[in-house]
């Protein structure tokens, strides 16, 4: 392996005032986007307060997470085949 001597990197004013503003950029869409957040939070909150909409809590959860349960079949002859106990 060839060694050579470092490098030497210098940070310049542009460099650090480009740094700055797209921190301050990225810092602004976080809090909107938690302000977004809290905000259907609470609208979510106050439908559930209201009682217009009576989902149990499983069925909010199943809404959110995009998942529909298919009803099982009948009894327990569908468990076993033909075998009844």
């Amino acid at each position: 392996m060839l060694r050579r001597k470092p490098t030497r990197l210098e940070l310049k004013l542009d460099d650090i005032e480009e740094f700055e503003s797209i921190r301050k950029d990225l810092e602004s869409r976080k809090k909107q986007r938690e302000e977004a957040e809290v905000a259907a939070a609470g609208e979510e909150a106050a439908a559930i307060a209201l009682g217009t909409d009576h989902k149990s809590r499983e069925q909010i959860i199943n809404d959110r997470i995009g998942y529909k349960p298919q009803p099982k079949a009948g009894g327990r002859a569908a468990h076993f085949g033909t075998f009844e106990f």
